[in-house]
């Protein structure tokens, strides 16, 4: 049994301005997050992820970076988040913030030195040419939004390279200043407490660009420099990675070819999420099953973070024209649901039809699934999303906490909110929100409360292996299995909506006393494991062993 700390999480993803407001400004803050910690312990969270913190021109929603090693003013100060690390450490909380360092903002210093002279300390720090590059036009990240990848600058009369948009200028990785500057930055927040960082846009920060050369190669010994130096700092620290990229050079971003974890920790399994969410869209779980067998194998210490729903839209681009076509169709039809020609912009229970039973279903799935999973803000009670924001917006709305007016989220007017607030239709904050759901034991947030300790008292989900169970089932059924020291689970789902009945008398040589843990209704007892019958969006997790 492992004792990383990460292989056994409960990561829950959000931004500070839209979680609670302490001040009444409009804006959430640290103080009103610090005000929260309590339900969060409660819902059964062990860390935290916080989407960008520093101080920002706000463009890209806190990603144009413009000081490092500071708290945006709007969130509090150094001291508020010094309290929130404390605070959140007294119940067990470990917090982890994002580490933008593919580019800065524009209005950095860095770059405002940068562009003004050739004799800059800085000039360097970024990607240059002084001919117009042929590529310019390729690579955007926001099609639709970026027009080049590209952008003169007149002040230093040389273009500058900018994977994201064009007040995103990106750092030149290749250059040792600005590799050491990134270990500094991330010795300074670990010496304040974090327990680690989820690196943004990995495979763009490692990328050595050269002009005209779409094909740049990559630096992944960068990978093992940042890994040694953060260990070294803080002996349990997380890399969390976002690499959206091919399964082949997975494994690249865990450790080198000698098959050392020396690298990253974990990686966001983008190809499981998508999978996951045409095997929901199609009511056939293939898909996910072809994804437990295809995976590229770990190195040891090596862990997948598993998610259904991110800050981000939901990215279809690894699937294939028909597929991603399906998923589509099934749960973003409508123009305005789709983003960049490759993603959907809702959240879960509206895709899903604000379906009680569905959402539990791809709920269960995905905690049952290898890795650790990770929950966005407002998911666990089954918040909407709001179509009319722009972009990736649309599902940042500000969290839902009571009757109050905002919602509970905030006391300033209306007018002065971060974001709107979902107020109409059934999404809306009168229907949904965290008190009526809290005097609800049979509320969507006590199913949350339940599964998570649930979760707790299975180790072997997440740190142990997880591998399809190859035996006759219904259409729509999946059955899979979680094995390690401690003991052994069985999961049964049902994606499709009629019951089905499963033999798994064949693991019954395997189980000791076979009991429901978890399921979405009263079933008769495993007994023998040759009739388990699961109700259409059912699920069961059964326990075939435990080892003291």
């Amino acid at each position: 049994m492992s004792d990383r700390w990460y292989e056994k999480a409960v990561v829950y993803c959000l931004d500070i301005d839209s979680f609670a407001d302490a001040d009444g400004d409009g804006c959430g803050d640290i103080r009103g997050l610090i005000g929260r910690l309590d339900y969060l312990s409660r819902l059964g969270v062990t860390c935290l992820w916080l989407n960008p913190i520093h101080p920002s021109p706000n463009r890209d929603d806190g990603y144009d970076v413009s000081d490092f090693y500071n708290i945006d003013p709007r969130f509090g100060n150094l001291g508020d988040f010094a309290e929130l690390l404390h605070e959140a450490g007294n119940r067990g909380i470990k917090v982890i913030i994002d580490l933008v360092v593919n580019h800065t903002s524009d209005q950095h210093p860095w770059f405002q030195s940068a562009r003004s002279s050739p004799d800059s300390p800085y000039r360097d720090w970024y990607v240059w040419s002084e001919t117009e590059p042929a590529d310019r036009k390729q690579g955007m990240v926001f099609p639709g939004e970026q027009a080049e990848t590209w952008t003169y600058d007149r002040t230093a009369k040389l273009w500058f390279y900018h994977r994201f948009y064009k007040f995103q200028p990106d750092l030149n990785i290749k250059n040792p200043a600005v590799r050491e500057e990134i270990k500094k930055i991330c010795s300074f927040w670990l010496q304040l407490g974090v327990a680690g960082f989820r690196m943004d846009a990995v495979p763009f920060i490692i990328e050595e660009t050269q002009p005209g050369d779409p094909t740049a190669p990559m630096d992944f010994e960068f990978l093992t420099e940042l890994r040694q130096h953060v260990q070294w700092r803080k002996g349990d620290a997380v890399l969390l990675a976002e690499a959206n990229v091919e399964p082949a050079q997975l494994t690249q971003y865990f450790g080198d070819a000698g098959g050392s974890s020396n690298r990253i920790h974990m990686l966001f399994d983008f190809m499981l999420n998508s999978k996951i969410m045409l095997a929901l869209a199609r009511e056939d779980p293939e898909q996910v099953i072809d994804a437990l067998r295809d995976a590229p194998k770990l190195p040891p210490g090596g862990q997948w973070a598993t998610f259904l729903r991110n800050h981000d839209e939901i990215d279809l681009s690894r699937l294939t024209a028909e597929q991603r076509a399906d998923v589509f169709a099934k749960f973003g039809p409508d123009e305005d649901m789709q983003l960049y020609d490759r993603g959907i912009r809702r959240r879960l229970a509206p895709m899903l039809g604000n379906d009680r039973r569905h959402i539990e279903l791809a709920y269960s799935l995905q905690f049952t699934l290898r890795g650790t999973p990770v929950l966005r803000y407002g998911e666990e009670i089954g918040m909407g999303d709001d179509l009319t924001q722009p972009g990736r917006h649309s599902v940042r709305s500000p969290m839902q906490w009571s009757l109050l007016p905002n919602g509970g989220f905030s006391t300033a007017e209306p007018d002065r909110l971060v974001r709107p607030v979902i107020s109409e239709g059934e999404f809306g904050y009168s229907k949904v929100n965290v008190t009526l759901q809290r005097h609800d034991p049979n509320s969507l947030l006590s199913w949350f409360e339940r599964m998570i300790r649930t979760l707790r008292e299975a180790p072997e989900i997440g740190g142990g292996e997880c591998k399809h169970v190859d035996v006759q089932v219904p259409p729509g059924v999946l059955v899979h299995r979680a094995d390690d020291g401690t003991g052994t689970m069985v999961f049964v789902h049902n994606l499709g909506t009629e019951p089905g009945v499963v033999d798994l008398s064949s693991l019954a040589g395997e189980a000791e006393f076979p009991n429901d843990v978890l399921a979405d209704q009263e079933y008769p007892e495993p007994g023998k494991l040759d009739a388990i019958r699961v109700e259409g969006h059912g699920y069961r997790w059964i326990r075939l062993r435990r080892t003291a």
